[in-house]
C-alpha cells in the first residue's frame, strides 16, 4: 500500500485523541468520525471515510467511482486504535460505497456494508450511501427545551406503539408503505386527535429482512430507506415534536443478524461478536451476541443511542430483549452457556454496559429517557445506578399483561376463581417505574388480536376490550397500546398489511362498535392527561388504595387514584355480563360523585347502562368508611367517577 500524508487533525480526520478515546472505548461521538463525512480539505471537496477493522490486513473503500475495485483506494490505519482512514476528493452527498477488506491469511472477505453509514441503499440492495446529516434545520427548539418537564415521572405518558410499514398502505400503488413524509400528514393528526402524548417507533434502523419488523438491524445508524430519507425522518420527528408528541425509539442493542454484508465476523475475526457460540450466538433466533465486555464494542452501541437522541431528536428509547442481555444461560439448556467468573448465570459485561449507558443517555441528553423490555424478576431495573440499580428510566410490566390478558381471556363464569389474576400486580407495582404494555408481542403468531381474546359473542368482546382498556388507564403505571387496539382490529396484526380501517367505515355493520372503541380510547387518554390522581403518583403507593377486591364471587372490583390537590377517582369494574344494581361502595368522603367516565355508554356501543350522570353517597358505612354509594355497575363494564367540589 503506497505512502499516504498523515491527515489534518480536524474534523471528521481522526487524531490523537480521538485514537485515543477510540482505543479505551470512551469516543461517545464516534458518529463524528467514523463512517463517511463530506468534508473539505485544502479547498477540495470529498469524502473523509473511516472503519474500525484493527485484524484486516488491508480495507479499501470501493464503488461505482473506481468500478469497485478494492486496488485503487486502500486506507491508512492507524495501529493503536485499529482504525482506518482515508479522504477521497470529489465524491460528494449520494456515493454509493462499500468497504472490501483482507484477511489476516490475505482472504478477500464478503464486501462490508459501513457500521456507521448514515444511509443505506433500498432493500434487499446492501451497499452505504455517504449523507450529509447537517443540511436539516430544525424547528422543534421550545418542544427540546420543555421536554424534561414533560417527562417527570409524575407526568402523564400514554404511548401509541406502531410499525411504520403497517400503518397504512396504499393498495392503488401495489400496497406501499406510507412513507415518512406521509406519516407526518396522516399519523400525526390522528395521535393528536387520539390523545396519545408518544409514538413509538418499531425498530427503524436499516435491516435486510422484513419478516424481523426491524429487530435484526445491520445499520445501526441509518433509518430504513423503505420509508424516505434521513432528512425525511428528521422532518417528521420535528412535526410531531410542534404537535407536541413525543417520540420513542425500539432500540436493539442486544443481537445483530448473520447477513455477510453486516458485522459477524467483520474483518476476518469475530470483532463485534463472542466467538464461542455458548456466548455468541442466539440459537433461537439464529443472530450474534455483541461482545459487551469489549470497550470498542461497548462504545459503538454507546455511540449509536446517543447518535439517535442528538442528531435525530428522539425523546426516548426502548431498550429491546434485556433479559437476553441480562443472563448468560437465556434460552440455552444446560452445559450450553459459559458462567460468569463468579459462577453465576449473570453477565456482569452486560449489566455494566447497561449501567453505563442510561448514565450517559440521562448525562448528556437532558429530558430524554430509556425503557427496559425486561421480563425477569431482576432486582432495581429503573433505579439509579448509584443505589445499586440499571438506571433505566422505566420498565414494562410484562407481569401485568401476561396476568391480566390471561384473565380476561377466561369466560366470565371462571373468573371468580382466578381473580388474583388482576390484582396480584398491585403487590410489586411500586417496586419499579412501571409502564404497562399491551404491544405488538402480544397480537401476533396465533395470540389473536386484543378483540379477539376477548370471550362472548361479538357484543360481550366489544364490552371486555372497553372494560379491559379502562383499566389499563386506570391502573398505575405509564401506558402503551399497539396500533389496531384502539379501534378493535379483527385480525392479528400481519406486517405485510395495513391495519383495517374499513371496520370503522359506515358500510361495515359493526362499525359503530369499532367507531365507539376507538372514542373511548380517546376519551380515556384525555381523561388520564387532565386528570392528576390517574398519572401524579404512578410509582408510589400512596396514589392507590383498593376500595374492595375481595368480592370475586360478584366479579366486582373498586379502588381510589389519588394526586394533586384534585379530589381522587373512584374506578369501579364489573367483570361479569350481570347489571349490579343497588350495589354499595364504600366511599371516604360524603357529597355526589359525578360519574366522569362510563365504558358501557350508548356513544361507546354499549348498553347505556348507569347512574344518570352520579350518586349522591349515603351515611352508611361500609368497606371501612363512614359514608357508601348505591351504584348501578353495568356489564362488563367500568365506572369512573369523581367528587365534585
Amino acid at each position: 500500500m503506497g505512502a499516504m500524508p498523515h491527515p489534518p487533525t480536524h474534523s471528521p480526520f481522526i487524531g490523537e485523541v480521538d485514537q485515543h478515546l477510540i482505543s479505551e472505548g470512551s469516543h461517545h461521538r464516534l458518529f463524528d468520525k467514523l463512517g463517511a463525512h463530506p468534508t473539505e480539505v485544502e479547498g477540495v471537496n470529498g469524502v473523509h471515510f473511516a472503519v474500525w477493522a484493527p485484524n484486516a490486513r488491508r480495507v479499501s473503500v470501493i464503488g461505482p467511482f473506481n468500478q469497485w475495485n478494492g486496488d485503487l483506494h486502500p486506507m491508512q490505519l492507524h495501529p493503536g486504535c485499529g482504525v482506518w482512514e482515508l479522504f477521497i476528493p470529489e465524491l460528494h452527498h449520494g456515493t454509493l460505497y462499500k468497504y472490501e477488506l483482507i484477511n489476516s491469511n490475505n482472504h478477500r472477505l464478503p464486501l462490508k456494508s459501513d457500521p456507521f453509514a448514515f444511509q443505506c441503499e433500498h432493500p434487499p440492495a446492501t451497499a452505504s450511501q455517504v449523507y450529509d446529516l447537517e443540511r436539516y434545520q430544525w424547528s422543534d427548539q421550545q418542544w427540546m427545551k420543555q421536554r424534561w418537564e414533560r417527562h417527570q415521572r409524575s407526568a402523564p405518558m400514554s404511548i401509541y406503539e406502531l410499525h411504520l410499514g403497517s400503518w397504512k398502505r396504499i393498495p392503488e400503488e401495489m400496497n406501499r408503505p406510507l412513507s415518512y413524509r406521509e406519516l407526518g400528514d396522516q399519523l400525526i393528526p390522528y395521535v393528536v386527535s387520539m390523545g396519545f402524548t408518544h409514538v413509538e417507533l418499531l425498530p427503524i434502523s436499516e435491516h435486510p429482512f422484513d419478516g424481523s419488523w426491524g429487530y435484526q438491524p445491520t445499520g445501526l445508524f441509518a433509518p430504513s430507506r423503505r420509508f424516505g430519507d434521513p432528512d425525511e425522518l428528521m422532518s417528521f420527528i420535528d412535526r410531531c415534536h410542534q404537535a407536541e408528541i413525543g417520540v420513542i425509539l425500539d432500540w436493539v442493542g442486544g443481537h445483530f443478524p448473520e447477513d455477510e454484508h453486516g458485522l459477524n465476523q467483520f474483518d476476518g475475526t469475530h470483532l463485534y461478536e463472542h466467538e464461542d457460540p455458548r456466548q455468541g450466538r442466539h440459537q433461537e433466533w439464529g443472530t450474534r451476541i455483541y461482545n459487551y465486555g469489549r470497550s470498542e464494542v461497548a462504545n459503538f452501541l454507546m455511540a449509536n443511542a446517543l447518535f439517535w437522541l442528538q442528531k435525530y431528536h428522539i425523546d426516548g428509547l426502548r431498550v429491546d430483549a434485556v433479559a437476553s442481555m441480562l443472563y448468560l444461560d437465556y434460552d440455552r439448556e444446560a452445559g450450553g452457556w459459559i458462567p460468569n467468573h463468579f459462577g453465576g448465570n449473570e453477565n456482569l459485561e452486560a449489566v455494566h454496559f447497561l449501567r453505563r449507558l442510561n448514565e450517559e443517555v440521562y448525562g448528556q441528553c437532558p429530558g430524554a429517557f430509556t425503557v427496559a423490555e425486561e421480563s425477569t424478576s431482576w432486582p432495581m431495573v429503573s433505579r439509579p445506578t448509584d443505589l445499586g440499580g440499571l438506571g433505566f428510566g422505566y420498565k414494562w410490566n410484562m407481569g401485568w399483561m401476561n396476568d391480566t390478558l390471561r384473565f380476561m381471556a377466561r369466560e366470565s363464569v371462571h373468573r371468580a376463581y382466578h381473580q388474583e389474576e388482576l390484582t396480584f400486580g398491585l403487590l410489586y407495582s411500586f417496586h419499579e417505574n412501571f409502564l404497562l404494555p399491551l404491544s405488538h408481542d402480544e397480537v401476533v403468531h396465533g395470540k389473536r388480536s386484543l378483540l379477539e381474546k376477548m370471550p362472548g359473542d361479538l357484543w360481550q368482546q366489544f364490552a371486555n376490550l372497553r372494560l379491559y382498556l379502562s383499566l389499563l388507564y386506570t391502573h398505575p403505571g405509564k401506558k402503551l397500546l399497539f396500533m389496531g387496539g384502539e379501534f378493535g382490529q379483527h385480525k392479528e396484526w400481519d406486517y405485510k398489511k395495513s391495519l383495517d380501517w374499513h371496520l370503522l367505515q359506515s358500510d361495515n355493520p359493526n362499525h359503530q362498535l369499532h367507531g365507539g372503541l376507538q372514542q373511548l380510547v380517546a376519551d380515556l387518554n384525555h381523561l388520564y392527561r387532565n386528570h392528576p390522581p390517574l398519572h401524579q403518583l404512578d410509582h408510589e403507593a400512596e396514589g392507590f388504595e383498593w376500595i374492595d377486591c375481595h368480592a370475586p364471587q360478584m366479579g366486582v372490583i373498586s379502588f381510589l387514584r389519588k394526586g394533586g390537590e384534585s379530589p381522587p377517582l373512584l374506578i369501579v369494574g364489573n367483570f361479569t355480563p350481570v347489571v349490579r344494581d343497588h350495589y354499595c361502595i364504600g366511599v371516604p368522603t360524603a357529597g355526589y360523585y359525578q360519574e366522569v367516565l362510563n365504558s358501557d355508554a350508548s356513544h361507546y356501543g354499549g348498553s347505556n347502562c348507569g347512574n344518570h350522570g352520579g350518586r349522591h353517597t349515603d351515611p352508611t358505612p361500609y368497606h371501612g368508611h363512614d359514608n357508601s354509594l348505591q351504584l348501578s355497575i353495568p356489564p362488563l363494564g367500568c365506572l369512573i367517577l369523581q367528587l365534585e367540589p
